[in-house]
């Protein structure tokens, strides 16, 4: 897997890395352009939907996935405390009906060159025991999956 999930014994919060062959622009627009954002949300067994989506500082957003039945299968939401284009998103996370409660996510886009850029994101959870549930899901095969649907979307976009 090319994205990897750092998540030390101990401690309540977790670092997601990658790195793209896209430009940093590409990857930015990924994380706030409702179409493209609904392309790498979805997946075989469910269709993303954007109820609401306001990627700027005070913004709010809903997202929701369903599945072929129309049953709501995912729920999430949050507040955008900060938006700098292609460097920085500051957000809130929490998916309903989760046992891992609020998440406070620090993403940083970085520029690696022309044509590559890199990813991070620092979550924070309200205790380790939170974040450790978080873990039990197959959280990591499905961050590299999304990641891998970003990376075939931005190539689209170079």
């Amino acid at each position: 897997m090319k994205t990897i999930v750092t998540a030390e014994n101990g401690k309540q919060d977790l670092l997601i890395t990658r790195e793209f062959d896209l430009p940093v622009e590409s990857l930015f627009r990924a994380h706030v352009e409702p179409e493209l954002i609904v392309q790498w949300m979805s997946n075989p067994y469910a269709t993303a939907k954007l109820v609401k989506f306001e990627p700027k500082k005070h913004g709010s957003y809903h997202y929701e996935s369903v599945d072929a039945a129309g049953n709501v299968v995912f729920n999430s939401h949050g507040v955008f405390h900060d938006v700098l284009p292609n460097t920085r998103i500051i957000r809130t996370f929490e998916m309903e009906n989760g046992p891992f409660g609020i998440v406070l996510e620090f993403s940083e886009f970085e520029s690696l060159g022309a044509n590559k850029s890199k990813l991070t994101i620092h979550g924070i959870y309200e205790s380790v025991v939170k974040r450790d549930e978080l873990l039990k899901m197959p959280f990591r095969e499905g961050m590299n999956m999304a990641h891998d649907k970003i990376q075939e979307i931005g190539e689209n976009l170079k």
